[in-house]
């Protein structure tokens, strides 16, 4: 079943003649507005809007389309603005701790779309990438990249991100291609120092997902640091696609060994077993879900 959010941005295309004049109109980024319609094309089957740099116009099957959907898009968002009435009712502070490039990519501008739906609720951000202690910082909840590391924490999947190998052209220029995981051996990497071991990089062998010892000059507990050092040719990274998707659009960086991928590194919300879910809490809990649901597309 189609998502509201897609059936929603699809109708403001078509009646604001663009996809820039709908995702003003609708207060999302343009690349959220454009998955959204990406999604709808591949669930329906058909191309239903016909795109050009200046104008969005329905083909005959989206003009068809948008005329029995119409009706029932508004009465749906108008059970959901009714329903939407008691978020008054939500108020309080929220403590909330995430990864630096997530947090500033994803997760503050979905509170800025919290707050402006519960303007009673305060929050807080801290940005870090080591992971936190939640009790001893005082956090009620945090967003975690990758499994956690506090086996007591009660956690939620939100999403799952693809994790690519990739490296520089002028570094796999002079260094060669990886055409197997095992032949990582004989190339420099770009590591994440942490919590866990980082000279073992994941990948899918035979149906089995296995652990291949990698090594690097360059170790750092920052994502950015080490998008970075890719960048410039040191070596080999593997990290999350959506950290690195300008790099790789831009040619900048290129992804290696993408038959090997594993199932993606989990997106996870967690908060202490001693912390009752407060209604503040549940609320953004389901916000975050379902945003990140269509960012992350």
């Amino acid at each position: 079943m189609e998502r509201l959010d897609d059936l929603e941005a699809f109708v403001a295309v078509v009646e604001k003649g663009s996809q820039a004049a709908a995702s003003r109109h609708l207060r999302r980024p343009l690349q959220s507005l454009n998955r959204s319609l990406i999604a709808l094309e591949r669930a329906v089957g058909v191309e239903l809007v016909k795109r050009t740099t200046r104008r969005s116009e329905p083909t005959e099957a989206g003009k068809l389309f948008y005329e029995r959907i119409k009706p029932a898009v508004a009465e749906i968002i108008e059970a959901r603005n009714e329903a939407a009435s008691i978020r008054t009712e939500v108020s309080g502070p929220l403590k909330i701790g995430a990864p630096v490039l997530f947090a500033t990519s994803y997760v503050a501008p979905i509170i800025g779309r919290f707050l402006e739906l519960y303007p009673k609720v305060e929050i807080e951000l801290k940005v870090s990438d080591d992971q936190a202690d939640l009790v001893g910082e005082g956090l009620d909840m945090a967003v975690r990249i990758g499994a956690s590391v506090d086996e007591h924490l009660i956690a939620r999947r939100l999403q799952a991100l693809r994790v690519v190998t990739c490296g520089a052209p002028s570094y796999l220029a002079e260094r060669g291609i990886p055409k197997h995981p095992t032949e990582l051996e004989n190339h420099h990497c770009v590591l994440r120092s942490g919590a866990g071991p980082s000279d073992k990089w994941p990948f899918r062998i035979g149906g089995k997902v296995q652990k291949v010892r990698v090594s690097g000059r360059f170790h750092s507990n920052s994502a950015a640091a080490i998008r970075a050092v890719a960048g410039e040719g040191i070596g080999l990274a593997q990290l999350p696609l959506w950290q690195i998707r300008d790099l790789v659009e831009q040619g900048a960086l290129a992804i290696v060994l993408p038959e090997f991928e594993t199932e993606g590194m989990p997106i996870q919300l967690v908060w202490p077993p001693t912390k009752a879910p407060l209604e503040r809490m549940r609320r953004f809990t389901d916000f975050l879900a379902n945003a990140l649901k269509a960012e992350l597309l």
